[in-house]
Formats: structure tokens, sequence, C-alpha cells
């Protein structure tokens, strides 16, 4: 028996995806790969207009992820458009500008819950009865090592530690029905969000030498792994995080001595006759 390869690019062919937060960076980038593998992609956003568009094996469809309706109307059209869905992706996340959590407005709390975490039942629930039906499917959260280091936005981290105890819960209790849930945590990543603080020399070099693999992350590595997940060669795992930060959250002790040897050098240079 051959064994299944996650980037061959028949690997998800027949197969329905959907993925929210479809729109731009890392799930755009999703979209694109599993297309490149064969599925059919439905990009799910609020930004995309009110009618569908389908391209390209791709629909688009506009969906406010935190709305029960909105959810319901979106798993109705991939039922009614495909008959199927084989994997969900659940992306889409907001964040905030920093705010201390003495000042932290609680409305701004609950609508980044809403949508980071509350969004992904919902779409979970809107679309495994599918899954149900043919006993079989792959569930993908996409959470961050937030949740195991703090931030400076108070809110962000806990929804994505909070959407890890999901996915746990959601393999244990769906695993017996066939589906498997699984997430991935993104470290450093440079999106087009993200892309005014890397324009920066000063902040990309210093971020750039604090990850072993010495360089910061792209959408289509976050994009593989995802499709790894989705694909049967890995069809055994499952209540697993994976987490795709260079090394990043490994090296935090070899950079404080690093921080520690710089100083010195730098003090001793200051101090050396010229």
């Amino acid at each position: 028996m051959t064994a299944p390869t996650p980037f061959d690019n028949k690997a998800l062919q027949g197969k329905v995806a959907v993925v929210t937060g479809a729109a731009g960076g890392i799930g755009l980038a999703i979209c694109a790969h599993l297309r490149s593998v064969g599925a059919q992609v439905v990009q799910v956003d609020i930004g995309y207009p009110a009618i569908p568009a389908e391209a390209d094996r791709s629909l688009s469809v506009r969906c406010d992820v935190a709305d029960p309706a909105s959810v319901a109307a979106m798993a109705g059209l991939v039922r009614s458009r495909f008959g199927r869905c084989d994997v969900l992706v659940n992306n889409a996340a907001i964040t905030s500008s920093p705010v201390g959590l003495e000042n932290f407005p609680i409305a701004l709390w609950d609508r980044i819950f809403q949508v980071n975490l509350r969004g992904a039942l919902l779409c979970a629930q809107a679309l495994v009865p599918m899954m149900f039906d043919q006993q079989a499917g792959s569930i993908v959260n996409v959470a961050s090592i937030a949740a195991q280091v703090s931030t400076r936005v108070g809110a962000y981290g806990p929804t994505k530690g909070a959407m890890r105890s999901l996915t746990h819960q959601m393999a244990v209790e769906w695993g017996p029905r066939g589906l498997r849930a699984n997430s991935v945590s993104p470290g450093m990543i440079r999106t087009p969000l993200s892309e005014v603080h890397y324009r920066d020399d000063f902040v990309l070099t210093s971020r750039t030498s604090r990850i072993p693999a010495r360089r910061i992350g792209r959408p289509e590595d976050i994009a593989g792994a995802v499709c790894f997940l989705a694909s049967d060669a890995s069809t055994y795992i499952n209540g697993q995080d994976i987490v795709i930060d260079g090394g990043f959250l490994k090296a935090s002790l070899v950079n404080l001595y690093n921080d520690a040897d710089r100083g010195r050098i730098d003090a001793g240079a200051s101090h050396t006759p010229q």
C-alpha cells in the first residue's frame, strides 16, 4: 500500500474544504495550498461581497462567524452547492491595540472572544453534520503561540488558549464518529497586516535574531502544516497542536543569555579607550 502524501496534487481531490478568515494573509495562503492539492475551497470572510462568487475551484462567501444566522446560511450554501464538507479550517480571528487588563473594555473583550472562539464552535456545529454523514472529516483550528506566552493584547492570548482546549474537546468527542481535530500555533508571521512592523530594519533584525531558524515565518509555512493535517497523511493525529514558529518558543533562555552577552560587549565597547 502506497503511503499517502499531503503534497501530491491529488491529495484532496474530490474533497471540500471550508476556510474562515480567508481574504488575506494566512487564510489566503491556506486556501491556495488546499486548492493546489485538489480541494474545492469555500473561502469564508466577513469582508467579501454579499453575493457569493465562484472561480478556479473556489467559492467566496460572506459570513460573520460570530453570528449564528450568518454561519447557518454559509453552511446551508455549502450543503446545497457541494453536499459535503471534508475539511474545516477555523482561521478567522481579530485582535486590538494594546490595552492593560485593568482598562480592557468588556465589550471589546466579548467581541474578540465571539469571533476567535465562539466563531470556531459555531462553524463546527454548522458543518460537522456533513462530516458525521460520511464518518470522516478534519478540523484544523488556527491558534497561536500567544496561547502559551502573553502578548500586549490581554484578550487575544486567552482566546487562543481556549481554542487549543476546544480542539482537544472536539478531538475526544468527535473522534469516535470519524472526525479529527488538531490545531496549529503560528509564531511571528510576515503578513500584509504585520508588514508595517518589518519595514523597520531594527525590528526585523531584532526579531529575526531571536528565532533559531533566523527568519520571520511566511503564510505558506502555516498553509503547509494545515494541508498536512487536512490530508490522509495525518489520519492518526488527533487532538494535537503543531507550533510553527521557527523554534522561537524554545529559545527563551538562549536569547536571555545572548542579550546579556550583547549587553556586556556593548558596555565594554563604550568604555574602551580610543
